[in-house]
């Protein structure tokens, strides 16, 4: 699986984050001294994920001056621009042709997400993904913060996920970390430039039982207004626990 291709989310106009996001893409945000995207793609080249997609729409201009190539990263980076942001699945659709040539299934992860997680821990994942018949997924969940208390689905025991509706009682309920493992053949049927969420891909896929998940209960913050920024720059500034290069501990 070393070949295995990541999409980082970049898209989103970052409404919450105004005005910050008015003349600034949100993944190009700072966050202890360098732009939160490049935390995640630092990250990805530490676990060997050397090829790379990033989706964008608004402001999408700056997003490839200032990353380029990925040379400076020991990645090679490929751009899908979107005239607007086509969500999730749409964006997906949209950069199927740049996700090809690697197998079915690839890493996709938020670009506004700051976490310690260690992205080579989901090879074993895929391996286990690619020798499935049928398309499925892999979800990494996180504790429900306080924003989302309620959290998305519900992870049992067995590291299956569940509706919250149908959830067994051994299932948790917790908040999708929006890092996770797709098989390409989930989105076969959306046409390029659709606009489309993945929820309705969730709920069948997890519905015909083929989602699995894991609980990850180390750094992981979802940045999403000006003041989680400022907490989270603040808090990273002053860590004396941040790894040799650049590591979340």
């Amino acid at each position: 699986m070393s070949a295995m291709k990541a999409m980082i989310f970049a898209a989103g106009r970052g409404e919450r984050m105004r005005p910050l996001t008015d003349a600034t893409p949100k993944p190009l945000l700072g966050v202890g001294g360098k732009p939160i995207i490049v935390w995640q793609i630092e990250a990805l080249a530490r676990a060997g994920f050397t090829d790379i997609v990033i989706n964008h729409a608004w402001l999408g201009e700056q997003i490839e001056a200032t990353l380029g190539d990925g040379s400076a990263f020991g990645v090679r980076l490929a751009y899908s621009a979107e005239g607007e942001a086509l969500e999730t699945a749409g964006g997906i659709a949209h950069a199927r042709p740049l996700l090809e040539g690697a197998g079915e299934v690839f890493l996709a992860i938020a670009g506004d997400i700051f976490t310690s997680f260690d992205y080579a821990a989901l090879r074993p994942h895929a391996a286990r993904m690619a020798a499935q018949p049928a398309p499925g997924m892999h979800l990494v969940m996180v504790p429900n913060p306080p924003f989302h208390l309620e959290g998305d689905f519900a992870l049992d025991p067995a590291g299956r996920l569940h509706l919250p509706e149908a959830a067994p009682p051994t299932a948790h309920a917790l908040t999708f970390g929006s890092i996770a493992l797709y098989d390409l053949r989930l989105f076969a049927d959306i046409a390029s430039g659709t606009r489309m969420a993945l929820t309705p891909l969730y709920q069948r896929a997890i519905a015909a039982g083929r989602v699995s998940g894991e609980r990850f209960d180390g750094v992981w913050e979802n940045v999403g207004t000006p003041a989680q920024l400022a907490a989270l720059n603040a808090d990273v500034q002053a860590r004396r626990d941040l790894a040799p290069g650049g590591r979340i501990a």
